[in-house]
């Protein structure tokens, strides 16, 4: 063999092996190509599963959310019309015990002797007062008097409004 035919073998082998590696590295970028391509799209499939469920869980926060809100805004109602339901009450006792249509009294201890206290006994035989002995009271303690059950009223009911928001929370 000539040195002309050597290298010509040589340069073919070459050339051989540079085919061969240039194919089998096709051939795996192909292979290996689809894999990946197979991977994203399980990995899509699996994003697309999440945001899903994500959306889901959203959506039935969200109506939990109106639902309580809608039972919140029930509630304030309620406690906004009995609150204004009792200061119209407060305000017509007021107005009765200013005009004098209506008069508070209290019952007196008849058994008390320690009380040194002056004040008539009974009404005459054509009263209506029911029981024992009564004394009238001043308008203006009356109305102090009502002020004090006015601000009792109004704190029991806002009392009662904050156990029903706190009721509607643990639902």
């Amino acid at each position: 063999m000539n040195l002309a035919a050597l290298k010509l073998a040589m340069v073919g082998a070459l050339a051989l092996l540079l085919i061969t590696v240039a194919s089998v590295w096709k051939v795996q970028d192909w292979r290996y190509g689809k894999q990946l391509a197979e991977q994203a799209g399980l990995h899509q499939n699996d994003l697309i599963a999440i945001s899903n469920a994500a959306a889901a869980q959203i959506r039935t926060d969200q109506d939990k959310r109106l639902a309580l809100e809608q039972r919140l805004s029930a509630s304030d109602q309620s406690h906004h019309e009995t609150l204004t339901n009792a200061q119209k009450d407060q305000a017509r006792l007021r107005d009765r015990l200013a005009t004098a249509d209506l008069r508070l009294s209290v019952l007196l201890d008849a058994t008390d002797s320690a009380g040194g206290c002056a004040v008539s006994a009974g009404t005459g035989a054509g009263g209506v007062v029911h029981g024992g002995a009564r004394a009238r009271l001043d308008p203006a303690h009356a109305q102090r008097i009502i002020g004090i059950t006015d601000a009792g009223d109004q704190g029991l009911i806002a009392l009662a409004a904050c156990q029903a928001y706190v009721r509607e929370l643990q639902k």
